[in-house]
């Protein structure tokens, strides 16, 4: 029973390709507007011709019509520019897309690196903390050592007065 009623709708859409297919062909030599209602049409400028688009290609060949003499949807914009339109488009949103992200990594990065110059310097201050207290343990204990074998110099009590 799906079966019978998939058939009727199938003939339908057939039909509607075919008659769409005779449209364009129909309305070759009036204007391009009248040409372009149907969406599946092309216009060439050249020979005022309403030629069925090629959607097996992105582009219509130039055995067909040439890319600047084609129109397709707006009659005021023809394909040569209609793609230098969409690369000036692109290649702009692309741009941006870069700078965005290098703006972003660069932002970071500099977030990151002043972390990493504070911890550093909190390191090297800590180092030199260890530093001096390691020098200070080092001179008691060689001070110990000179005075058990009687090296240790010890303030001289007759010292020259200056007058």
């Amino acid at each position: 029973m799906d079966e019978a009623r998939c058939i009727p709708v199938l003939l339908c859409l057939l039909a509607a390709a075919v008659s769409a297919n005779t449209e364009c062909s129909q309305m070759s030599n009036t204007t391009c507007e009248a040409c372009l209602k149907n969406v599946t049409c092309l216009w060439c400028n050249t020979d005022k011709k309403c030629l069925d688009y090629p959607v097996r290609n992105i582009l219509p060949p130039s055995s067909l019509c040439k890319l600047s003499d084609a129109r397709w949807g707006i009659c005021w914009v023809n394909f040569e520019a209609l793609i230098i339109a969409m690369s000036v488009v692109g290649g702009v949103i692309i741009l941006s897309l870069v700078i965005c992200c290098c703006c972003c990594c660069r932002k970071k990065k500099n977030k990151n690196t002043s972390l990493e110059t504070e911890r550093t310097m909190r390191e090297n201050e800590e180092r030199k903390v260890r530093q001096e207290e390691r020098r200070a343990q080092m001179k008691t204990r060689h001070d110990e050592i000179r005075k058990k074998y009687g090296l240790f110099k010890e303030d001289n009590p007759y010292t020259k007065f200056d007058s």
